[in-house]
């Protein structure tokens, strides 16, 4: 998303331009879910301290001299939210921003209506009381000082983002993930035609809370170490738990692959996202695609599943030897592209 072109975040901070709300005197304010923009560059920012799990927003906002985190602690006069779409993560945001929320302080929080304003709004009227609200740019910004908390569904709501068992207890997760508890659908048609002669080491591009990794190890023996690259913080700390007894050693990397890779491979395996908000961006796997040619060994090999539609042969015509359609099933496609 453009710094120049983020309703959420320019209808995030509208009640301090109008007034309504002032900026904390001593600058302390956390950001929860924080992007970059030129709204923001209106306030004092010394003492912003921005929490973003998602890579590319990180590395945005780090570039622009901002403090980033990926967790935050302490308490602050003021916390800024954009939550998420989905439900249980955003309710489980806004019940963790509270107890970010110094007494007396203010969390002001904002949605568009396609990601969920007006449940939203309702939630945190709900847990602890509104003090105002405004609509602007197709978006709602809602606020509360906490005056009517209700500490069991406070409780209550902050547990729903902690990891839980899925797959018959074979691995944990939490909601707001892709497929968060379920194997999608590509994921699993990609491990079934995987050969079982993939061997040395290998990486997991886009690795998710680890499912396809786990299936790499289990179907291919001679696989002796494996990469999992992942931007979304929440979903690698799951990776973590979720691998730490394979057999090989299992590097796990907070990473932003369209950047590039750090290391060497004889093969790659992947599933690369390939939505911006609600929109295909093709774009993304197409990268995914130029990171792997150029981190593959001579002869090294990109196993790779994607949407039937998406046109991602002329990437794998610009850095492969060769590749080839392996399967095509419910509209997923799977490729074998081989490194000259």
């Amino acid at each position: 998303m453009s710094a120049h072109d983020d309703p959420a975040l320019d209808t995030l901070l509208l009640p301090f331009a109008d007034g309504m709300l002032r900026w904390p005197a001593d600058g302390r304010v956390l950001f929860l879910h924080a992007r970059d923009g030129w709204a923001l560059r209106r306030f004092p920012l010394a003492g912003l301290v921005c929490e973003q799990g998602f890579k590319p927003f990180a590395d945005a906002l780090a570039r622009t001299g901002l403090a980033v985190v990926a967790q935050a602690g302490g308490r602050f006069p003021l916390v800024l939210a954009l939550p998420p779409r989905q439900r249980d993560e955003a309710r489980a945001l806004l019940a963790r921003a509270l107890d970010h929320l110094e007494p007396g302080g203010v969390l002001v929080a904002c949605q568009s209506n396609l990601e969920g304003a007006r449940s939203g709004e309702d939630d945190l009227d709900r847990l602890a009381g509104l003090a105002g609200n405004l609509s602007k740019h197709k978006c709602r910004v809602y606020w509360t000082r906490a005056d009517a908390l209700d500490a069991a569904l406070h409780a209550q709501w902050r547990a729903l983002d902690a990891p839980r068992p899925i797959l018959d207890g074979r691995f944990v997760s939490r909601p707001g993930l892709f497929a968060w508890d379920r194997v999608d659908a590509a994921s699993a048609l990609l491990a079934a035609r995987l050969p079982d002669e993939l061997a040395g080491r290998g990486a997991d591009l886009g690795a998710g809370w680890g499912w396809l990794a786990a299936e790499v190890l289990a179907r291919c023996p001679r696989v002796t170490a494996i990469d999992l690259y992942e931007a979304q913080a929440r979903a690698l700390e799951l990776a973590r738990r979720n691998l730490a007894e394979a057999r090989v050693p299992v590097g796990f990397h907070w990473h932003d692959v369209r950047a590039g890779l750090p290391a060497r491979y004889d093969f790659i395996v992947s599933n690369p996202p390939f939505h911006q908000g609600r929109a295909d961006e093709p774009r993304i796997g197409q990268d995914f695609i130029r990171a792997a040619a150029a981190a593959l060994r001579p002869g090294g090999r990109l196993w790779l599943v994607a949407n039937r539609h998406l046109p991602y042969e002329s990437a794998l015509r610009e850095g492969f030897a060769s590749a080839r359609v392996v399967a095509e099933r419910d509209g997923f496609k799977v490729i074998e592209a081989l490194k000259a």
